[in-house]
């Protein structure tokens, strides 16, 4: 099966993750696709988190109604600090019979030469882009012409934004309702 890994913290999950995740699944070949939660991402600051149990419930609640895409809690169980790396290898080990490609904002393209062990990333796994507002794609696509840009929409939210709004009391229309019940 070719399986699309979305990595991110969903902190917390929102409509812009679950849009962006069925659009790429109705666009590329990909037969599935997993959310991958980051319990502690080496590149952000892991106090700004909610708790990776109520994130995957979170995610769970967010993706009841999806058809083949799944949240992943496979990092919960590897080493601390998460490497994507890693998690890459643990799956692969796990699925033999499984192809799979890993999902990045252009943000992440960005700093790509930053992860550990990024050249074997690239030499192993097929890796699509999705545009982030405010990248210059064409350099990073000279950066990195292993990477393949998708056309997607642009979803003009952010998770710090929705736990902004939350701080003030207010809803985003940006969460499923379950999902904003359970953040109250």
């Amino acid at each position: 099966m070719k399986i699309g890994l979305f990595f991110g913290s969903f902190n917390p999950i929102h409509l812009g993750h679950t849009r962006l995740a069925r659009y790429i699944l109705e666009h590329t070949d990909l037969e599935q696709i997993w959310l991958v939660l980051s319990p502690n991402n080496p590149l952000k600051d892991p106090q700004s988190l909610l708790p990776e149990e109520l994130r995957y419930k979170l995610a769970q609640t967010a993706l009841r109604n999806e058809k083949n895409i799944l949240p992943c809690d496979r990092e919960f169980t590897l080493p601390k600090p998460n490497y994507t790396v890693n998690t890459l290898r643990a799956l692969s080990a796990e699925h033999p019979l499984d192809d799979f490609t890993l999902i990045m904002g252009s943000d992440n393209m960005a700093l790509f030469d930053r992860w550990r062990e990024y050249e074997f990333i690239l030499e192993h796994y097929p890796i699509l882009v999705y545009p982030r507002e405010g990248d210059d794609l064409e350099m990073l696509k000279k950066r990195f012409p292993e990477m393949k840009v998708i056309e997607a929409p642009l979803f003009r939210i952010s998770a710090t934004e929705i736990r902004e709004q939350l701080r003030q009391g207010e809803t985003s229309p940006w969460l499923d309702p379950k999902v904003a019940e359970m953040l109250k």
